[in-house]
């Protein structure tokens, strides 16, 4: 570990190359070649790239995992000794080193056209106050998967409205096949069932309006989503025993085909399309749907719940700082074109669909994500550590019908107001 505690000295160096002086850009990101291969030659084969557009300019990579990479930052940034280029995440992760002036604002190279390259909402996880500090790589977007054999089977079709969907449920539970698979032990599982149910009771904008306080958790419509929740847990919607079971063992209920739908991020697409280890039958059989538009309610159902994950920064005190931020646009653009061909990462700038070759379920998703309308970033995501804690033990109080509706939304009430 003491290797990633050496700290990086400065952030400007450069060296002789045939009596040229070269800047050197310091460049430190998480994905090594053990872990994350794909994602390692695509970073290599860019920065080759850039260096060959760019005489004057070394980048000099510094490569940790996810935990000694964010233990650096740390410090790093308590030495005011970042590099040039790194990676952050969005939201309340990003909001200490913009208050410690330690990133730099990035909207000046979004200008000119980039900004409109990316997926509605992507870019504005990265703000704050209006300034943006970070261009996202990676988007997810959480859809229900469903089995298509189970549904044809029960003579069922994909359900536009909720309360299509709450006929199938009914359906489903009353033939004792298990309607959906979670596993919420892991508590934020959960949190994507009601996201869904607020945005399309009360709008795109009514979970994080209360989240950032510009309105309050005690709006009807986040109460109203707490009560259908419980409604769907009466409905015996959810498999057996699923407030004690982990993600990977509620989603294993589906992948068996012992229940029908599992609303997850679509991380979990290579598992529906491209994992060699799962049976080509299972993968063919696999479809997804949009969650349902509720009758009468504000929502849009081109809105999703998800959200990028990291993006790229610049720091502020960087002497390179011009430098890094053309490296970081060029970056970015590159990165797009290559990362779902390449590593099955959905990016968080739109793709031609019509120029990759890929699974049609990804086409789908990727061609419904440049439609997006919205995309609400996880609520633990938008919220900071302590009310983040809050949210997740209420979610599972609210599955395992130990709190009312009326006392999950005060209680949500309490703890932003307490900020």
């Amino acid at each position: 570990m003491l290797a990633v505690f050496s700290i990086l000295t400065g952030c400007f160096s450069s060296e002789e190359t045939s009596g040229n002086t070269k800047k050197t850009i310091k460049f430190m990101h998480l994905w090594p070649a053990g872990s994350s291969k794909q994602q390692n030659k695509i970073v290599t084969d860019i920065i080759k790239q850039y260096e060959t557009d760019h005489k004057d300019i070394k980048v000099e990579v510094e490569v940790l995992d996810n935990e000694q990479y964010k233990n650096k930052i740390k410090v790093l940034s308590s030495s005011n000794e970042l590099p040039d280029v790194g990676f952050t995440w969005a939201a309340g992760y990003l909001e200490p080193f913009v208050k410690g002036e330690l990133f730099a604002p990035l909207d000046d190279v979004l200008d000119g056209g980039l900004k409109e390259s990316f997926v509605a909402g992507t870019t504005e996880a990265f703000a704050i106050e209006g300034k943006t500090y970070g261009l996202p790589l990676e988007l997810n977007i959480a859809p229900i998967y469903y089995n298509k054999s189970i549904f044809a089977k029960y003579n069922l079709e994909v359900p536009e409205t909720y309360e299509e969907f709450q006929t199938i449920v009914k359906t489903l539970a009353a033939k004792g096949v298990a309607p959906i698979a979670l596993g919420n032990k892991d508590r934020w599982t959960g949190s994507l069932w009601y996201m869904y149910l607020a945005d399309r009771i009360g709008g795109s904008e009514v979970l994080t309006k209360a989240i950032d306080r510009t309105g309050s958790f005690e709006d009807p419509a986040l109460k109203t989503a707490a009560e259908e929740i419980q409604k769907l847990v009466d409905e015996k919607g959810f498999i057996k025993g699923f407030n004690g079971l982990s993600n990977d063992e509620g989603k294993s209920e589906f992948m068996n085909e012992k229940a029908a739908m599992y609303l997850m991020g679509s991380w979990e697409l290579p598992n529906f399309t491209t994992n060699e280890e799962i049976a080509q039958e299972f993968k063919d059989n696999i479809g997804y749907f949009k969650f349902p538009v509720v009758e009468g309610g504000k929502g849009d159902i081109n809105s999703w719940v998800g959200g990028p994950g990291v993006g790229m920064f610049v720091s502020e005190n960087s002497k390179v700082k011009d430098d890094a931020k053309d490296f970081v646009k060029f970056f970015v653009e590159k990165w797009g074109e290559q990362s779902v061909t390449n590593a099955g990462v959905i990016p968080a700038t739109k793709v031609d669909t019509a120029k990759v070759d890929l699974p049609k379920l990804y086409i789908d998703v990727l061609t419904d994500l440049n439609n997006a309308s919205n995309l609400t970033l996880f609520a633990d995501v938008q919220m900071n550590a302590s009310v983040a804690e809050t949210h997740l033990n209420l979610i599972q109080s609210l599955f395992g019908k130990e709190v009312t509706p009326d006392d999950y939304v005060k209680q949500h009430e309490e703890a932003l107001s307490k900020e």
